[in-house]
Formats: C-alpha cells, sequence, structure tokens
C-alpha cells in the first residue's frame, strides 16, 4: 500500500468551493479502501470485542452516514442502495431508528464485502451528484458533508485500532503490513517539566477558525492556576520501571474503580505487551519493546496510576489545550506510515502534543458552559456521550494530520485500552 496522502487542504470551510469538497470527499473515500488493501477477505468480518466493529461494517457505516443525512433528504430522485442497510449499519442514532446490536456486528457475514463496495460506489455517485448540483456552496449542506468526512476520518483510526485489536488475538501474531519505514532509532530526551502562567484563558473552538465539531464549543473562559507540563510523553521504558516497582498490585497508586478493573481483568502490564515484558504487538506484528517509544495502549486508569506513582497527576484539557494553543499540529500521523508511535525527536520545548499517542487528561468529558447540540439526530453525534467518559487530547500515530486540532476533544471510557492512547505527566508549577 502507498502511504497515505493529506487530504486536499479546505481550511476555510464556511468558503470551501464545491470543487475543493468534491477533491476532499474523493480523497477520504479513497483513503477507507487503502487503509483495507492489506487485508485478506477473512480480516474484513472479525469481531473480536463489543468495543471492535469488523473492517466490513465501518466500510458500511461511513457510507450509511451520507446516504441517511444527506442523499435522502437532499438529493431529488435519489435511490436507496439497500433499505435493509438502515437497521443494519445505524451505530446509535435512535432518531433514526432501530438498528443491529453492536456487539453482533461481526456475525454479518451478509452483505458481502463486494457488496459493501457496490453500496459505496453507488453513495460515492450520489454524493457526486449533489455535490455538482451546488450543496458544496450551500453553507447547511457543506456543513454535513464536512461532519461526514471528518466522521470518516474517525472511522478510519477505529478501521487501524480495531483491526490491531484483531490481529493481536491470533497466536500466529499476523501482520497487518509490514514497515515501509523503520522506527526511529534514537535515545529518549530527559523527561523535564515546562512552565504555564495561570490566570484567565479561554479555551473551546474559534466560531470563525474552520471546522469543528459541536462538543469543542463554545468558547469560553477558565481559570487556572499556575502549571507545568512534561516536555514529552511517558516512554515505554519508564512505565516498564512502574511494573517492575509492582505497580499492579499496589491499591493506593489506583482509582477505586480502576484497582477493581485490574483485579477483576488480571492486569499485569499494556494490552498488548507479552508476558516477558519483552516484546510488543504492533501492526508490523510482533516486535521487540523499544524502551525510547511512547508507552501506548493504556486505560484512563493506568495512565492516573503511573502518574500518582511518578509523583505527577494527569493534566486537565484546559492546561492541555493551553499548553497546544499557536501550534500548529506536527508529528507522527498516519501519514508518516509508520503506524506506531515514535520517540521524541528532542527538536522541541514541547514534544509530541500532537501524533504518536492520545494522551488522557483528568477531566470529565461533559458539556461546556452553554452548549446545545444540533436538533435531530444529527445532534446525538456527540452530546449524548456526555457522561462517565474521559477527555483524550492531541491525536495518534493513526489519526489523519489534517483531522487534529488544539481544541479537538476526543472521549473515552477511563477502562478502555485498545486505542492508540498515552500519558504525558503534568503537576503543579
Amino acid at each position: 500500500m502507498s502511504a497515505l496522502r493529506p487530504s486536499p487542504s479546505t481550511e476555510n470551510y464556511s468558503t470551501a468551493t464545491g470543487e475543493a469538497r468534491a477533491l476532499r470527499f474523493a480523497h477520504v473515500r479513497e483513503r477507507s479502501l487503502a487503509i483495507c488493501a492489506p487485508l485478506e477477505i477473512e480480516d474484513y468480518v472479525v469481531q473480536s470485542m463489543p468495543d471492535v466493529s469488523p473492517a466490513k461494517w465501518h466500510l458500511a457505516h461511513t457510507s450509511w452516514f451520507f446516504e441517511q443525512f444527506l442523499l435522502r433528504p437532499h438529493l431529488p430522485g435519489y435511490h436507496v442502495f439497500d433499505d435493509r442497510y438502515e437497521y443494519l449499519f445505524n451505530s446509535y442514532y435512535e432518531a433514526v431508528g432501530p438498528r443491529h446490536a453492536r456487539p453482533e456486528r461481526g456475525l454479518l457475514t451478509r452483505p458481502t464485502v463486494a457488496e459493501i463496495q457496490n453500496y459505496r460506489a453507488h453513495v460515492e455517485q450520489g454524493m457526486r451528484s449533489l455535490i455538482e448540483r451546488g450543496a458544496g456552496h450551500d453553507a447547511t449542506l457543506g456543513s454535513l458533508i464536512d461532519i461526514g468526512l471528518h466522521h470518516e476520518q474517525q472511522h478510519q483510526e477505529l478501521m487501524l485500532a480495531d483491526l490491531k485489536h484483531v490481529l493481536s488475538r491470533n497466536p500466529l501474531h499476523p501482520v497487518y503490513r509490514e514497515r515501509t519505514r523503520a522506527p526511529e532509532n534514537r535515545a529518549t530526551p530527559s523527561l523535564t517539566f515546562v512552565r504555564f502562567d495561570g490566570g484567565l484563558r479561554s479555551i473551546g473552538a474559534d466560531p470563525d477558525g474552520g471546522f469543528c465539531f459541536d462538543n469543542e464549543t463554545p468558547r469560553h473562559r477558565v481559570f487556572v492556576e499556575p502549571f507545568a507540563l512534561a516536555n514529552r510523553l511517558v516512554t515505554n521504558g519508564e512505565y516498564l520501571e512502574f511494573i517492575r516497582d509492582a505497580g499492579y498490585g499496589k491499591p493506593g497508586l489506583w482509582l477505586a474503580d480502576g484497582w477493581t478493573t485490574v483485579q477483576q481483568q488480571d492486569w499485569q502490564h499494556p494490552i498488548y505487551w507479552s508476558d516477558d515484558l519483552a516484546a510488543e504487538f504492533t501492526l508490523a506484528g510482533l516486535e521487540p519493546l523499544d524502551l525510547h517509544a511512547p508507552v501506548c495502549h493504556l486505560s484512563g486508569y493506568e495512565a492516573d496510576a503511573f502518574a500518582r506513582w511518578a509523583g505527577a497527576r494527569l493534566p486537565t484539557e484546559a492546561e492541555w489545550e493551553i499548553a497546544a494553543t499557536g501550534i500548529e499540529p506536527f508529528g507522527n500521523f498516519v501519514e508518516t506510515d509508520v503506524l506506531h508511535p515514535l520517540p521524541a525527536a528532542g527538536e522541541r520545548q514541547m514534544e509530541q502534543l500532537f501524533g504518536d499517542a492520545w494522551e488522557w487528561t483528568s477531566s470529565a468529558y461533559g458539556p461546556y458552559p452553554g452548549f446545545k447540540p444540533a436538533a435531530g439526530a444529527i445532534g446525538e453525534y456527540n452530546g449524548k456521550f456526555m457522561c462517565n467518559q474521559l477527555v483524550l487530547r492531541g491525536g495518534s500515530c493513526v489519526t489523519p494530520r489534517d483531522h487534529i486540532r488544539a481544541t479537538y476533544r476526543n472521549f473515552f471510557y477511563p477502562h478502555s485500552r485498545w486505542q492508540f492512547t498515552g500519558v504525558r505527566l503534568a503537576r503543579e508549577a
């Protein structure tokens, strides 16, 4: 598979031309198929746990999104590909209607992969017609197209994380794809803390700053005390010290729910590490553990326990955003084509703010002051999940570069560890 290129830029989505949207639409859709290019037909259907969805389902659902929210209501004469797909490939939109149970997506051997490919082609033809009819210039429809494209980019990340989990359950340690670029062989810069001033600050997306999801708004003021963030992500080597110091056996380091999870799940190390702590499963197969690379696939509970052990804490999302504001997203994204976190380069005061691994924060995922979800089914995209989850920031090695920004709020349950998630330490200044 060729390297994944950045999408054509449409920085100001409010004034993007129809041609620009058509170009970006084609590129994003093409990227989803490129992710699937290394797969065998058997790989498309497997569901290794309820949180994971089969690759075939991702391909279908992202097409369902465009069909449901754009083509059905806005393209005159549009012919629905298959009425049954409304039930099969709805994810969580209650306003749309009933849906197939998430834990049973792996039982959908039919429709076939070929039929899903035909479905994608049918939807793409409809979207091209819709854009040609002027949807790219219509502010409301243009906004829906942009949401659909960023939604598909989210599923591209999920496809890679899900495929990694699927392949990891196979004792043959199959390779998704051989590395097209060797891992960086370099030492890690010393871990230091960078100080930031406190005070009354503004966070959240600027409504005139380009595309954002509704959960990034409205922009609002927060008060923070002076704080300090680590200059880079925590490494495998540092996390190994935590394990060797019996970190998984010391209840005083863990939140109560985290300790219960450790006991119930018998966690002893990160999910993809071998039991002898010498190797790590990657999308390129089983590889020696790189002590200088960022530790990845940690749950929020593990990240919090490590921070306590290290005499630090997790940053709040406001602290993280203040540190990242004004910094252009730069780093190890999916376009780097490594698909694995890389050691810090030691070239910047703040390393790895973007890319490599999503960074857990201590902030509960909730609405910003004044937040109001959109009307209708599209309003279910973010708002209804604002409960019992933690915010993550910064993107990962499988995030498209043009999908991330300083205000982006990702969110997962604190027990989740199949995503590319790591930890940056914080402390009081």
